[in-house]
């Protein structure tokens, strides 16, 4: 049975009183929330009251409390623009008395804010160039941060499920500030450059016997035109990224079986391993330990359908995450969703109800409609 939730921040909910209705006219029934989330500045064009939140850095949208973040060295923002004191909790029950189900949307290792205050924990590429919005789950610090961020984010909170987003390393790619490295890179440029060399990460190779200079100064000829990375440090870099995307997993899981033990998990994934960012490169065990895969979909062409084909050979159900922002048509849409529909996807989560505008909403219910026909792609 194929299934749709529409994504959300808690002030597209506060303040709106059309917005349950608008998403049961979509026909959806789920809410994806923002629990915790990244800095952003967001377009809310549907809102009575404003049209623009800035978010400027990230944060628990709950309470930030004391008893549980004492003696923590890495500690979440509380968010000052908005009024409500635990915004999530709020939302979610004004959604929940509206007969919508809500899934928890938290964010882990995306955090500009403690890169900058603690840059020992952050990404470092291997011209020793720190990567501050992400937070490498190498370090024990961070590690404890997410299991403690998930905890606190679900407390007390009656959710329906739980979505991981960001649980495992970001890499070079970044959408912030005024980006200007598109187009720098070839891919495996990229994912070279998203190879963390911070001193956690090469400890870990020095105690798998490698020269962890020597690693470092591979990279750097790789990317300055000398010989590509020999595989035997391909297979150790990405041995040694997968230890510790599972390490990071197990405690955040944990957290969630303690605090919501009923709510199934979804994990934002990659069917590439080498993947790094809000939605990682699946390790050999990731799959097993959750309920379904979120893979990203956001391009409207074929290859994003082998994406989905990838994932769900792993035994899980797929949720194809797709966006409704673009400047694509109705029809290529309708195309797109059917072709990941047909190639394994049977879950939906569109993205966004707070950001589209009055002359995109009416999409969120045409794709409903579109992977629940069952009519094949060219129709």
């Amino acid at each position: 049975m194929v299934t749709a939730a529409g994504h959300a921040y808690p002030w597209d909910v506060l303040g709106d009183p059309d917005f349950p209705g608008r998403v049961a006219e979509a026909g959806l029934d789920t809410v994806t929330l923002a629990a915790t989330y990244h800095s952003t500045r967001a377009a809310t064009p549907l809102h009575p009251a404003r049209r623009l939140v800035d978010a400027r850095h990230a944060a628990l949208y709950r309470p930030v409390r004391e008893a549980a973040w004492a003696g923590h060295r890495l500690r979440p923002a509380a968010p000052d623009w908005v009024a409500e004191p635990d915004a999530f909790g709020a939302a979610a029950a004004l959604l929940r008395e509206a007969g919508l189900r809500v899934t928890a949307w938290i964010v882990l290792t995306h955090d500009t804010r403690l890169g900058r205050r603690h840059p020992d924990v952050a990404v470092v590429n291997c011209f020793g160039e720190p990567c501050p919005y992400a937070l490498c789950p190498a370090h024990a610090d961070v590690r404890r941060y997410a299991s403690t961020l998930t905890a606190e984010a679900l407390r007390g909170a009656a959710v329906d499920a739980v979505s991981l987003e960001a649980c495992g390393q970001l890499g070079v790619d970044h959408l912030g500030h005024h980006e200007k490295t598109a187009g720098a890179f070839t891919a495996y440029e990229r994912r070279l450059l998203s190879v963390c060399c911070c001193t956690a990460c090469r400890a870990a190779w020095r105690r798998a016997g490698a020269d962890d200079d020597g690693m470092v100064g591979a990279l750097r000829a790789a990317l300055s035109g000398g010989a590509p990375l020999d595989e035997e440090r391909s297979a150790l870099i990405l041995a040694t990224r997968h230890a510790h995307t599972d390490a990071l997993r197990a405690e955040v899981l944990a957290a969630v079986h303690l605090a919501a033990p009923a709510a199934p998990i979804v994990l934002h994934a990659s069917p590439d391993p080498w993947a790094t960012g809000p939605s990682p490169g699946l390790t050999a065990t990731a799959a097993g330990d959750v309920d379904a895969l979120l893979v990203p979909a956001w391009p409207a062409h074929e290859a994003t359908a082998a994406l989905v084909a990838a994932a769900a050979s792993h035994g899980r159900p797929v949720d194809a995450y797709v966006t409704v922002l673009s400047d694509v048509d109705r029809k290529t849409l309708v195309a797109h969703v059917r072709r990941l529909r047909d190639a394994g996807a049977d879950r939906f989560s569109l993205y966004h109800l707070g950001l589209a505008p009055a002359a995109r909403q009416s999409l969120f219910a045409d794709l409903l409609a579109a992977v629940l026909s069952h009519r094949p792609i060219g129709s």
